[in-house]
């Protein structure tokens, strides 16, 4: 008699633990941008439904995660207004496109720093405030009185060499 409560025992744990089993999905959902550059957002929905003797329980949760910035790229109009610009200022007299003279070449500029907002910045920020250390021990005079528009142009100009 033992034996036989024993295994029904058993068999009734195996039963409710078989039930108890949890399922899980996961269902991939985009959260629509009002167009397709400005994509700020990616949502994923993970549902968990465990089910037993007694109840049903459903848990949803969501994650939501911000998408990469999408790149603007100058224009052909602003890369041909850089390239005038940098022809007006004093810029080629320690720089040449392709070859090194006080300072680096464009060309190496360009395979250093990618074309991106933070880089434009970023060589905007140098170019305005001067400096030295990142290609040797020569300075590059700071250049203030160049409005930070065009500025950003000429780096712009100069980011697309490669």
């Amino acid at each position: 008699m033992n034996k036989t409560l024993l295994f029904a025992t058993v068999g009734a744990f195996m039963l409710v633990a078989n039930f108890s089993i949890a399922q899980t999905t996961t269902t991939p959902a985009t959260t629509p941008a009002k167009t397709p550059a400005k994509k700020t957002t990616s949502t994923t929905t993970a549902t968990k439904k465990v089910v037993t003797p007694r109840k049903t329980v459903t848990k949803t949760t969501t994650v939501t995660t911000p998408a990469a910035p999408v790149e603007k790229k100058p224009s052909a109009a602003d890369l041909a207004t850089g390239k005038e610009l940098i022809s007006k200022a004093d810029c080629l007299a320690c720089h040449k496109i392709e070859i090194k003279l006080i300072g680096p070449a464009y060309n190496d500029v360009a395979k250093k720093y990618p074309a991106s907002e933070a880089n434009y910045a970023l060589l905007s920020k140098k170019v305005i405030a001067g400096g030295s250390g990142n290609w040797g021990t020569v300075a590059m005079a700071p250049h203030p009185a160049i409005p930070p528009d065009d500025v950003k142009k000429m780096v712009e100009y100069i980011l697309s060499l490669k």
